[in-house]
């Protein structure tokens, strides 16, 4: 339990220290490459863009869960895109070139499965803990009792 605390205290460090800092080197770093008003302007226009792509892919996601439901399937992979439009749009309306690159990746069709598969393997980490193959059960090779149940 305490390095599960030591490594969220570690996520929120880089997140909210490292981050900010890579971010501002970044721009710093364009800037002199090819100016401050260009910088500012480009900085517009990946906002811009970022808005655009999540209305889109947000459109797409959510006509997908609506027909999931409809379905009568369960939605997880739609309910998996939704969520990655919306922390990547959140990091592509957020100023920052490093942010923006994060976002595209998670946003854009040809690459959000690659991040839904690390999501998912993230979620299935925090529920069902790490894998241990000595359990008893289908996925184990650990010994299993037999018994009647008895109500």
């Amino acid at each position: 339990m305490k390095s599960r605390r030591a490594g969220f205290w570690w996520v929120l460090v880089v997140v909210f220290v490292a981050m900010p800092l890579i971010e501002i080197w970044t721009i710093i770093q364009v800037g002199q490459v090819i100016g401050a008003w260009w910088t500012v302007g480009l900085l517009v226009l990946d906002s811009i863009l970022g808005s655009w792509l999540i209305k889109r892919e947000g459109g797409r996601a959510w006509q997908a869960l609506r027909r999931a439901l409809e379905s009568g399937r369960m939605p997880a992979r739609e309910l998996a895109d939704g969520a990655l439009i919306l922390v990547g749009g959140t990091l592509m309306v957020s100023p920052g070139f490093v942010t923006d690159a994060f976002g595209v990746l998670v946003i854009l069709p040809f690459t959000r499965p690659i991040a839904r598969r690390f999501l998912a393997r993230l979620v299935e980490r925090r529920l069902l803990g790490p894998r241990n193959d000595d359990r008893p059960g289908p996925s184990g090779s650990g010994p299993v009792i037999r018994g009647d149940v008895v109500d």
